[in-house]
């Protein structure tokens, strides 16, 4: 009788939770560990799955801040649209399938396993010599293929991807866009991307497709002569928000942003279109004026009633969040420090007089900067660690914003920092902001909600 062998088996998933845990076995930049760019082998792994990411229409979305929020107004206006819209967004805050939606609405649990169950052949008991450039693939790659099979197996007829880190490397940048959107450049993640503007901007322009339209918001000089030059190379459309549209009417409050958008060439709409968003902030009146223009790229005949709708659908949170807590307590993940200071406008608007300020940041973050935006604005200033994702220096951090002029402690446990500030914050019965960081807001949301 000949020798008898048990069939091979391949590690099964009984949620996506557990899909989380194993993909954190791979590298994970998010992480701070160390890899390098490159997109060949992403092409070899999309290939190898059929090309997932070719099976509907794409808007593209890079930037330094804001594209979390364009990505999702877009994806919501495709959506009242008619069309079943897939949504790549990053970091989440409390989930990791907070990246991998249906226009911001969970995608079902069974999609996202049967979609493992199809990546996992491709990776399952093989090496790094197993793949392109003899490397294993990325924590970040393995998620976004993972995004792309779980959308067309959810049949989406249009999709809205978000970049993680730059654009030109990125691993989302196999798309073939039918346009491509960048908001506001800063210095950001200049270890990756550069240390100037125009540096970064380059990398952020790779997402550019040859004769595709590019939506740009309002751009530092620097950035705004890359992406010009970039789409005269490329003949891609450059389409600037600025000189697009007029916002008339901007109302602000704790409800959300209102504003009339006038488009200035008549396009997509010709008459002036009254909407209102739950995200709150100045910004967000260009960001729904971007993510209209991108919308209409994929559906032209884009009804007024329908980008209203959108746009009022579309929420993120740890996005100038408002808790429903008394006194109030606002989430928001602001790390730059443009971003900083719009925050800090809004904080100051909604919610005039004393107030408190719990703040954590990444050691990769311009603290010294955003210590000096925010120190002498609070009475009450608490610094601590954004969590044990990310590496921190948070003694560093308190240490600037003393310099700044705060009267600030350092209390390095995340968990009693927040639980502290909040405490102090309702016992003197003024409103808290917790930012620097998404990590620090994930960490907030979490314990907050059990109070």
């Amino acid at each position: 009788m000949g020798e008898q062998y048990a069939p091979m088996t391949m590690r099964t998933f009984g949620n996506s939770d557990e899909i989380f845990e194993y993909l954190l076995n791979f590298v994970n930049v998010e992480k701070g560990q160390k890899t390098e760019f490159k997109l060949d082998r992403m092409r070899s792994l999309c290939s190898a799955l059929g090309n997932p990411e070719s099976a509907y229409p794409t808007i593209h979305v890079a930037g330094s801040k804001g594209k979390g929020s364009v990505s999702t107004m877009t994806a919501r206006i495709l959506e009242a649209s008619g069309r079943r819209v897939g949504l790549y967004t990053s970091p989440h805050l409390l989930r990791w399938k907070e990246r991998i939606s249906l226009a911001g609405t969970e995608m079902p649990e069974a999609i996202l396993l049967r979609a493992m169950d199809e990546l996992m052949p491709l990776v399952d008991g093989k090496g790094p010599a197993d793949f392109v450039g003899d490397e294993l693939p990325t924590y970040f790659e393995l998620t976004t293929l993972l995004g792309f099979l779980a959308f067309r197996l959810a049949g989406c007829d249009a999709a809205v991807i978000e970049t993680g880190l730059g654009g030109r490397l990125d691993s989302t940048n196999v798309v073939a866009s039918a346009a491509s959107v960048i908001t506001p450049i800063e210095l950001e993640h200049t270890e990756w991307l550069g240390d100037t503007i125009a540096k970064i901007a380059f990398e952020k322009a790779g997402i550019i497709k040859p004769g595709r339209p590019c939506i740009v918001s309002r751009q530092k000089p620097e950035a705004r002569a890359v992406f010009r030059d970039t789409c005269a190379e490329r003949g891609s459309p450059l389409r600037e928000v600025e000189s697009l549209v007029a916002v008339e009417e901007l109302v602000i409050d704790r409800s959300g942003t209102r504003a009339g958008l006038r488009f200035l060439e008549g396009r997509p709409f010709a008459e002036t279109l009254h909407v209102r968003t739950p995200l709150i902030g100045t910004v967000q009146a260009e960001n729904m004026a971007l993510a209209l223009l991108a919308a209409a790229e994929i559906e032209p005949s884009l009804s007024p009633e329908a980008a209203a709708e959108g746009l009022a659908r579309a929420s993120l949170p740890a996005r100038f969040e408002i808790l429903k807590l008394a006194p109030p307590v606002v989430l928001d993940g602001a790390h730059t420090p443009n971003s900083v200071r719009l925050c800090l406008e809004s904080f100051e608007a909604l919610f005039p007089g004393p107030k408190a300020l719990l703040f954590a940041c990444a050691v990769d973050k311009h603290h010294e900067e955003l210590a000096a935006i925010l120190a002498k604005r609070f009475g009450s200033v608490i610094v601590t660690k954004p969590g044990t994702f990310k590496e921190s220096a948070p003694d560093i951090v308190e240490r600037s914003f003393r310099a700044a002029g705060a009267e600030s402690r350092l209390i390095v446990d995340t968990a009693e920092a927040i639980r502290t500030a909040r405490a102090e914050a309702a016992e003197a019965g003024i409103p808290l902001l917790v930012t620097g960081s998404f990590y620090l807001c994930a960490e907030a949301a979490a314990l907050l909600a059990k109070a």
